[in-house]
């Protein structure tokens, strides 16, 4: 038997969720596929839960429009949704004068790139703002801040089902191919669906996942790479009430200080290159490193005071040594599959472009 639908979208992560509700929003019958148990498992559990303000990414680049167009939806969204967060603010901190002059040009993207509330601080300006903080001069980013993501989702799945929509677990795709004028999936259960829009937003996953779809040239899917982020925890008191971030790395934006909505402080992620997607331990062996660089920024870090916390594996498109790559949205246009988007690479910031994500994707089909 086949079961007939508008539009699948799948993996069931913040932004899979968020595409099926823009697609819901917008009529369609959705359902959304997710191989795992419940929703939010992957990328989206393992992550800093930061609302980013969209300084880093070259003008006119997808991340820096998402970002700086998702951010304001995604205050706006919380807001009216009774999601928690807030809007702490964060300092980029520079410890030399080659560091001094990466901040300048970071303030001079952000200006690029649209992103508004963001200055350069004379250290006695950073000092004021967070006293036991060491730098000699900060970028100050005021609308930058933290949401509970999991709360975020439940609000999302709960809009998308109040418009019809649904979420069915424990599915994975087994198969799928363009025949008869729709897109056929077959789950590994044997469901067979037909729709006339699927949207691949499996995350780490969705390079292999878009290898099931028959007809889909190989060129058009990009190597996978996975960049572990080890999180330590700290133990003591966080005399932070900002987020502290150095400036950015390779890979990365460094083993930065963030907050949970109850204040505790966590540092990272690092990059770590994996080879599967599943190596979530925390690396033990990375705590000497991680104090190192944390004292840069934050010398009386206490000794023995980071503890394990936990790791994610950011789903990147590029490897070691390799250029930086944009989020990868590919549609018919691109791939020729008629009602296929792949969303490849959509690694940070797209906890904060999600909902900006989500009316990209339904603008293209």
């Amino acid at each position: 038997m086949v079961e007939r639908v508008d539009g699948v979208v799948i993996g069931a992560g913040v932004v899979g969720l968020a595409v099926a509700r823009a697609l819901a929003l917008k009529g369609r019958e959705v359902l959304v596929m997710e191989a795992a148990h419940a929703i939010g498992t992957g990328v989206s559990s393992r992550n800093s839960e930061v609302i980013h303000a969209g300084m880093y990414y070259p003008t006119g680049s997808l991340k820096a429009r998402w970002c700086v167009a998702g951010q304001a939806m995604l205050y706006d969204y919380c807001q009216t949704h009774g999601v928690a967060h807030r809007r702490c603010g964060k300092l980029v901190v520079a410890n030399s004068p080659a560091q001094v002059a990466q901040l300048q040009t970071l303030l001079a993207q952000a200006h690029h790139n649209g992103v508004q509330g963001v200055t350069l601080l004379h250290q006695d300006e950073a000092l004021a703002l967070e006293p036991q903080l060491q730098c000699q001069a900060a970028l100050w980013s005021c609308n930058t801040g933290i949401v509970d993501s999991h709360a975020l989702m439940l609000a999302l799945q709960g809009d998308l089902e109040n418009a019809s929509g649904i979420v069915v677990l424990n599915s994975p795709l087994e198969r799928a191919r363009y025949a008869s004028g729709a897109l056929e999936l077959i789950a590994s259960d044997g469901t067979h669906l037909q729709a006339k829009v699927v949207v691949n937003a499996a995350g780490l996953q969705a390079p292999a996942l878009a290898r099931c779809f028959a007809g889909l040239d190989p060129q058009h899917i990009p190597t996978a790479y996975y960049a572990k982020g080890n999180y330590f925890t700290l133990a003591c008191p966080s005399p932070f009430s900002h987020l502290i971030y150095p400036v950015p790395e390779a890979g990365g934006l460094g083993v930065h200080l963030t907050l949970d909505l109850g204040g505790q402080a966590r540092f990272g992620p690092d990059v770590q290159w994996v080879q599967t997607p599943d190596d979530l331990a925390v690396d033990a062996t990375r705590a000497p490193a991680f104090e190192a660089k944390i004292r840069q920024y934050w010398p009386e870090l206490p000794d023995g005071s980071l503890h394990l916390g936990y790791a994610g594996v950011r789903p990147k498109i590029s490897g070691p040594g390799e250029a930086w790559r944009d989020f990868l949205v590919q549609g018919p246009k691109e791939h020729g599959v008629p009602g296929l988007v792949n969303l490849f690479g959509i690694e940070s910031p797209g906890l904060t472009s999600c909902l900006a994500i989500g009316d990209g994707v339904t603008l293209m089909l």
